[in-house]
Protein backbone atom coordinates (compact mmCIF):
# COMPACT_ATOMS: atom_id res chain seq x y z
CA UNK A 1 0.00 0.00 0.00
CA UNK A 2 1.11 3.48 -0.74
CA UNK A 3 0.83 6.74 1.48
CA UNK A 4 -1.14 9.89 -0.12
CA UNK A 5 0.44 12.87 1.45
CA UNK A 6 -1.35 16.20 0.21
CA UNK A 7 -0.52 19.32 0.92
CA UNK A 8 -2.81 22.44 0.56
CA UNK A 9 -1.08 26.15 -0.19
CA UNK A 10 2.65 24.07 -0.82
CA UNK A 11 3.61 27.61 -1.62
CA UNK A 12 3.42 29.41 1.82
CA UNK A 13 6.22 27.06 2.81
CA UNK A 14 8.75 28.56 0.10
CA UNK A 15 11.77 29.72 1.95
CA UNK A 16 15.21 30.90 1.28
CA UNK A 17 17.14 28.05 0.16
CA UNK A 18 13.86 26.11 -0.27
CA UNK A 19 14.66 23.22 1.75
CA UNK A 20 11.17 22.52 3.02
CA UNK A 21 9.84 22.17 -0.62
CA UNK A 22 13.08 19.94 -1.52
CA UNK A 23 13.07 17.82 1.25
CA UNK A 24 9.10 16.99 0.36
CA UNK A 25 9.49 16.42 -3.09
CA UNK A 26 12.80 14.33 -2.59
CA UNK A 27 10.26 11.70 0.18
CA UNK A 28 8.90 10.08 -2.65
CA UNK A 29 12.03 9.74 -4.75
CA UNK A 30 13.83 7.76 -2.06
CA UNK A 31 14.37 3.79 -2.46
CA UNK A 32 11.69 2.24 -1.22
CA UNK A 33 9.16 5.05 -0.67
CA UNK A 34 5.83 3.95 -1.13
CA UNK A 35 4.71 7.81 -0.90
CA UNK A 36 2.92 9.86 -3.22
CA UNK A 37 3.12 13.64 -2.81
CA UNK A 38 0.19 15.89 -4.12
CA UNK A 39 0.85 20.02 -3.64
CA UNK A 40 -1.83 22.14 -4.31
CA UNK A 41 -0.36 25.81 -4.38
CA UNK A 42 -2.08 28.99 -5.91
CA UNK A 43 1.27 30.09 -8.04
CA UNK A 44 1.04 28.38 -11.26
CA UNK A 45 4.83 28.73 -11.27
CA UNK A 46 6.15 27.53 -8.69
CA UNK A 47 8.02 24.51 -9.33
CA UNK A 48 9.86 26.43 -12.33
CA UNK A 49 10.53 29.33 -10.07
CA UNK A 50 11.59 27.87 -7.03
CA UNK A 51 12.10 23.97 -7.31
CA UNK A 52 13.79 24.45 -10.95
CA UNK A 53 16.49 21.82 -9.90
CA UNK A 54 13.54 19.00 -9.62
CA UNK A 55 13.52 19.12 -13.19
CA UNK A 56 17.32 18.44 -13.93
CA UNK A 57 16.54 14.62 -11.48
CA UNK A 58 16.55 11.68 -13.95
CA UNK A 59 13.18 11.05 -12.41
CA UNK A 60 11.66 14.04 -14.19
CA UNK A 61 10.29 16.89 -12.91
CA UNK A 62 6.27 17.06 -10.84
CA UNK A 63 3.65 16.35 -12.69
CA UNK A 64 1.51 19.82 -13.15
CA UNK A 65 -2.76 20.03 -13.34
CA UNK A 66 -3.75 23.38 -13.92
CA UNK A 67 -7.13 24.26 -12.34
CA UNK A 68 -8.32 27.32 -14.35
CA UNK A 69 -10.01 29.97 -11.78
CA UNK A 70 -13.57 30.26 -11.51
CA UNK A 71 -16.20 32.22 -13.34
CA UNK A 72 -18.56 34.69 -12.18
CA UNK A 73 -21.43 31.75 -12.81
CA UNK A 74 -19.43 29.46 -10.79
CA UNK A 75 -18.04 32.29 -7.91
CA UNK A 76 -22.34 33.35 -7.75
CA UNK A 77 -23.20 29.34 -6.92
CA UNK A 78 -20.44 28.92 -4.93
CA UNK A 79 -21.81 32.42 -2.61
CA UNK A 80 -24.92 31.78 -2.72
CA UNK A 81 -24.66 28.13 -2.03
CA UNK A 82 -22.55 29.39 1.31
CA UNK A 83 -24.41 32.05 2.57
CA UNK A 84 -27.80 30.48 2.20
CA UNK A 85 -26.38 28.37 5.24
CA UNK A 86 -26.73 31.34 7.51
CA UNK A 87 -30.31 30.77 9.43
CA UNK A 88 -32.09 33.52 8.51
CA UNK A 89 -32.81 36.58 6.36
CA UNK A 90 -30.99 36.58 3.21
CA UNK A 91 -27.06 37.78 4.56
CA UNK A 92 -26.73 39.60 1.64
CA UNK A 93 -28.90 40.43 -1.61
CA UNK A 94 -28.67 39.05 -4.79
CA UNK A 95 -27.01 41.70 -6.51
CA UNK A 96 -24.62 42.24 -4.23
CA UNK A 97 -23.65 38.63 -4.93
CA UNK A 98 -23.71 39.20 -8.67
CA UNK A 99 -21.43 42.32 -8.11
CA UNK A 100 -19.04 40.47 -5.92
CA UNK A 101 -18.79 37.51 -8.24
CA UNK A 102 -17.79 39.75 -11.09
CA UNK A 103 -15.54 41.71 -9.69
CA UNK A 104 -13.26 38.64 -7.93
CA UNK A 105 -13.86 36.73 -11.00
CA UNK A 106 -12.07 39.66 -13.44
CA UNK A 107 -9.13 39.82 -10.65
CA UNK A 108 -8.93 36.13 -9.39
CA UNK A 109 -11.64 33.99 -9.72
CA UNK A 110 -10.91 32.93 -6.39
CA UNK A 111 -13.80 31.49 -4.20
CA UNK A 112 -11.53 32.71 -1.13
CA UNK A 113 -11.18 36.15 -2.16
CA UNK A 114 -15.51 36.53 -2.77
CA UNK A 115 -15.97 35.01 0.33
CA UNK A 116 -13.87 37.34 2.25
CA UNK A 117 -15.31 40.30 0.47
CA UNK A 118 -18.77 38.88 1.76
CA UNK A 119 -17.37 38.25 4.91
CA UNK A 120 -16.13 42.10 5.15
CA UNK A 121 -18.96 43.75 3.70
CA UNK A 122 -21.52 41.90 6.65
CA UNK A 123 -18.66 43.16 9.36
CA UNK A 124 -18.91 46.65 8.11
CA UNK A 125 -22.77 46.77 7.94
CA UNK A 126 -22.50 45.37 11.56
CA UNK A 127 -20.38 48.17 12.79
CA UNK A 128 -23.00 50.50 11.44
CA UNK A 129 -25.77 49.25 13.13
CA UNK A 130 -23.97 49.15 16.30
CA UNK A 131 -22.37 52.18 15.85
CA UNK A 132 -26.03 53.77 15.21
CA UNK A 133 -27.21 51.76 17.97
CA UNK A 134 -24.95 53.06 20.36
CA UNK A 135 -25.74 57.17 19.46
CA UNK A 136 -29.60 56.49 19.22
CA UNK A 137 -30.87 57.95 22.19
CA UNK A 138 -32.77 56.23 24.57
CA UNK A 139 -36.78 56.15 24.31
CA UNK A 140 -37.63 58.84 26.80
CA UNK A 141 -34.45 60.20 27.52
CA UNK A 142 -32.86 63.41 26.12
Amino acid sequence: PCSLLVLDELDQLESKGQDVLYTLFEWPRLPGSRLVLVGLANALDLTDRSLARLGARTAGSPRLLHFPPYTREQLTAILQERLGQVAGDPVLDDAALQFCARKVSAVSGDARKALDVCRRAVEVVELEVRSQTLLKPLPGGE
